[in-house]
């Protein structure tokens, strides 16, 4: 339930409540008069029009004084109401109500005054005269004249305002204003102790009735009791729940905050922060729990809070200048990508040096194709597919989507990183390199990447320079890894399998064969198939053969059937001194080597 529609809901509550609050008084006051109002009178604004009888509507006003309003806007303060005589006792504050004799029994009402030995004279004067007099009468005052009312014993000699009015006449002050009804009659109600009021079920509306309240004997007191516990149940039920969509509004509106706040602290996890060892131990509990080994480190896993888990890479010393972690801290910073590991933090505390990234639950790729039981824990090809292209997509972005080119010079299925749902994320940037975009090749001094899935220009400047192209080959082995369901080659650099494992499936899709034992439907044929092909295409020998990543990227998300079948890269275990030369000089002028970017 959206906030809006509680809010709606407890407003309906409370007006319910102050309904029914109001239904059940029909009783009244103004302020601390300790005058009560009652049948056939109703005070408008603070009681419902049917606690009273039509033309006995009060008001109160900001003095807390009773008005009752008659014709021709006279208003009479109430002082008493006598109920069983049906009389009331007023004043005129404003001495305006004898103006208005002609309507003395026209509003509902019999007046009768007794009057005072008090008199006053009525002047008539011009605006002019009249306007800074205290005697003024407003209710008798016009827009031509001014009505100035002054005792008939004070003396107007010398006095030139009054002498330059004209007398209209004189008027007594009564000392006590009445006034009695006759309709509606309660007075029978009154002399036997009821209470009078409108009929409740009477065709006639305005037909009155006597009801009264007893002491009630045992039956009926009992009867009072189960009415009272029942409204009294009804009141707090209807207060309960109220009370509970208040709690429910306040409690969603701070879990909203805090998601709010979880998603603004994960937001500023996005730039690197820098920890402290101390803050590494803490927060993997003295590096308890060990997620695997590397060649530049062990990854811990650890919490940033108790609901961001993070892994926690301590580098080792393998180098005393700190080449990996540098390359790696100033690669992941100007990272953001889906299919690339988020970097959270840092740790330079001395010698020690250490990396924070995001957690990634399922591990690596490497779990689900290269070990033991890789049969028992097979994705399934849809899975594969999307593993593939994710991957893709990563690299892609890696080579054309930042300020400079990234080379990752470390593509295999250990550092393809699975989520919760088995997105890809390219992990581990400790041996890229940056270079320019408006650049395809680069310098190296020594080779970089791990067997199996190295291409053959960066051993071999014969195959030609390297350049963002050496990806694209590491990247067609682990695909080939993900058809074959096995490693490509074995531990040591003596072990040639390298050279007939692509060559194993370029015969397999030659002669039409099945790539692997786990294909089930034709819609699994049809994706090995595709990722067959791809594979084969981005580990061509000749650079210039391979295809971009955003090339690949098109290939994965097509059909296939259109995908023709590349050359097979392995038709001899090394091209020919000469070929080489040759191939290398043409891929020379082709791709100008460049500096690498310290």
């Amino acid at each position: 339930m959206k906030g809006s529609s509680k809010k709606a809901i407890c407003l309906f509550y409370f007006m319910f409540i102050a309904e029914l609050g109001a239904s059940l008084n029909c009783t009244g006051s103004c302020g601390n008069r300790g005058l009560h109002i009652r049948f056939p009178f109703w005070i408008k604004d603070r009681q419902l029009e049917q606690c009273g009888y039509p033309g006995f509507d009060l008001s109160c006003n900001e003095k807390g004084d009773i008005v009752l309003e008659l014709q021709d806007a006279v208003k009479l303060h109430i002082d008493k109401i006598d109920y069983k005589n049906q009389v009331i006792y007023a004043s005129d504050p404003q001495g305006c109500l004898l103006s208005q004799h002609s309507n003395f029994y026209s509003s509902g009402f019999h007046i009768q005054f007794k009057m005072s030995k008090v008199t006053f004279t009525i002047f008539n004067c011009s605006l002019n005269n009249a306007r800074s007099q205290n005697w003024m009468v407003p209710c008798l005052s016009t827009l031509h004249y001014d009505v100035l009312a002054v005792k008939s014993e004070l003396s107007i000699d010398g006095n030139e305002l009054l002498l330059s009015c004209t007398k209209m006449y004189d008027l007594p002050v009564p000392q006590d204003i009445r006034l009695s009804w006759s309709n509606p009659n309660c007075r029978s109600c009154e002399a036997t102790g009821k209470l009078c009021g409108l009929r409740g079920n009477s065709s006639t509306e305005l037909e009155t009735e006597c009801y009264s309240l007893p002491r009630p004997e045992k039956g009926a007191r009992k009867k009072n009791l189960t009415i009272g516990v029942t409204t009294g149940s009804i009141l707090f039920g209807v207060l309960v729940i109220a009370v509970y969509q208040i709690y429910s509004i306040r409690k969603s509106e701070e879990e909203y905050q805090g998601k709010v706040e979880r998603f603004l602290d994960d937001y500023r996890a996005m730039n690197p922060t820098r920890y402290s060892y101390a803050d590494l131990k803490k927060m993997t509990n003295q590096f308890r729990d060990e997620l695997g080994q590397g060649a530049y480190g062990t990854v811990f896993k650890g919490k940033l809070t108790s609901e961001i888990p993070v892994a926690v890479k301590v580098l080792s010393n393998s180098s005393e200048k700190g080449e990996e972690f540098v390359n790696e801290m100033q690669t992941m910073a100007r990272i953001h990508h889906v299919n690339v590991v988020r970097l959270i933090g840092f740790c330079a505390d001395g010698f020690r040096r250490a990396l924070v990234y995001e957690y990634l639950p399922n591990d690596s790729l490497q779990k689900f194709i290269c070990s033991a039981n890789a049969r028992n824990v097979f994705l399934g090809w849809e899975r594969l597919h999307h593993i593939a292209l994710g991957g893709a997509k990563g690299i892609e972005y890696l080579h054309q989507g930042c300020d400079q080119t990234i080379l990752h010079f470390d593509i295999k299925p250990h550092n393809i990183l699975l989520d919760n749902d088995f997105n890809p994320k390219i992990a581990d940037f400790g041996l890229a390199k940056l270079c320019s975009k408006y650049k395809s090749a680069i310098s190296m001094t020594r080779v970089r990447g791990t067997v199996g899935y190295i291409a053959p220009e960066v051993f071999s400047r014969n195959f030609g320079n390297v350049s963002y192209k050496s990806d694209v080959y590491s990247f067609g082995m682990l695909v080939l890894e993900m058809v074959g369901g096995r490693k490509n080659v074995g531990d040591t650099a003596e072990n040639g399998d390298q050279v007939y494992f692509p060559e194993w499936i370029h015969n397999l899709l030659e002669e039409g064969e099945d790539l692997r034992l786990h294909i089930e439907e034709e819609g699994d044929a049809k994706i090995a198939k595709k990722l067959a092909i791809v594979g084969l295409w981005c580990i061509q020998w000749n650079p210039a053969d391979r295809p971009s990543m955003k090339i690949v990227v098109q290939m994965l998300e097509g059909e296939g059937d259109n995908l023709t079948k590349p050359p097979n890269p392995l038709r001899s275990s090394a091209p020919k001194r000469k070929t080489a030369s040759i191939a290398g000089r043409r891929l020379h002028q082709e791709l100008a080597a460049i500096s690498e970017i310290e």
